[in-house]
């Protein structure tokens, strides 16, 4: 029964024993057999674009760890390139797109309710792991949140500080707007879509959020937020929102109660006492063991894992990491962080 998965029932509001685990990037790199998938398929946008293969990888770290979810494998740039946006990705560097900096270029791109006949690979990406999936296992959709993805169309690629986006927010506000706009609209159908082909759970990724800050943050992170979860609990009630607003700071504080998300997701560079304090008095929290602990591993991994679950026990609490892990983890490291947490209520 999906009521009874570990993951749905910490989103719920359910104090578990042993909090539910994921990793965000979990299908990745620092694994032989997704290097092995993605070098059949070619390329990094082929594999996204071919749902067999799209779905291997997703299922690869569920087989190797038992993961409590599994997530999507997709990339928050596809809807831009669903937009009519341009992509493409340059080895070693990372993703390319065509730029909106004029009313021109934002007058090219498409409705937002043009974007599913792109996007339909994804969503049967989507429908093959709803079959395949084990029955206790989550299965998770997710999009960029429309600031993390205006930043892309504006630059062009990903910047230091997103300056690009700053110069066109602070220039010529009602074309950043209008942009914004369509995005928020493009994500609502997207991460609707995937619920109708089977996703239990939707998250945003707003993973530039760090660099909003005061009213900026409240309007172009939070307010998007809200309405994403607002129209999509509309659409699909019952299904919970993960929210990650990465580097917000004290802004995590409020930041469920203001949006109406079902668990806040936390970066590695919040405390987890404080966190526990602050954020998880309004429900789930997710997070937060620093990336790095992936690579390095040892008692240093253990001994923060540890303080990690006993600091979020006394409330929903879903383990991930703070970030995405990187493609330098050794697996046996995940291994040992995912033996951790399950061992933590025994020892």
């Amino acid at each position: 029964m999906a009521g009874q998965k570990k993951l749905l029932r910490a989103l719920a509001g359910e104090v578990l024993e042993t909090p539910p685990i994921w990793m965000m990037r979990q299908a990745g790199r620092y694994l032989p057999e997704y290097r092995a998938t993605r070098e059949k398929a070619g390329d990094f946008l082929s594999l996204c674009y071919t749902p067999d293969l799209a779905a291997e990888v997703t299922l690869q770290p569920i087989r190797r760890y038992g993961f409590d979810a599994a997530i999507l494998f997709a990339d928050i740039l596809l809807v831009p390139q669903a937009l009519g946006a341009d992509l493409w990705f340059v080895t070693g560097e990372g993703p390319r797109l065509s730029t909106i900096t004029e009313r021109a270029d934002f007058d090219a791109l498409k409705p937002a309710d043009a974007i599913h006949d792109h996007l339909a690979p994804v969503y049967e990406t989507v429908r093959i792991l709803a079959r395949e999936l084990p029955s206790e296992t989550t299965l998770i959709g997710f999009a960029g949140a429309p600031w993390t993805v205006a930043t892309y169309m504006i630059a062009g690629r990903g910047t230091p500080d997103q300056g690009p986006a700053h110069a066109l927010r602070e220039g010529n506000v009602a074309l950043f707007e209008a942009l914004l706009e369509r995005i928020t609209a493009a994500t609502i159908d997207y991460l609707s879509a995937q619920i109708e082909a089977g996703a239990e759970v939707v998250k945003l990724f707003d993973s530039w959020a760090s660099s909003l800050s005061g009213a900026a943050f409240d309007k172009y992170a939070l307010e998007p937020a809200r309405e994403i979860t607002a129209a999509l609990k509309a659409r699909h009630p019952g299904i919970p929102v993960i929210g990650f607003p990465r580097g917000a700071g004290e802004k995590y504080a409020g930041f469920a109660r203001a949006t109406g998300v079902d668990c806040v997701a936390l970066d590695q560079s919040v405390d987890a006492e404080w966190a526990a304090a602050n954020v998880q008095v309004d429900g789930c929290v997710q997070g937060n063991l620093a990336p790095e602990h992936m690579v390095t591993g040892g008692q240093a991994l253990v001994d923060e894992t540890r303080r990690i679950v006993r600091a979020f026990s006394g409330g929903p609490h879903i383990f991930n990491l703070g970030h995405g892990i990187t493609p330098d983890a050794d697996p046996e490291n995940v291994q040992l962080m995912v033996d951790t947490v399950r061992n933590q209520a025994r020892g």
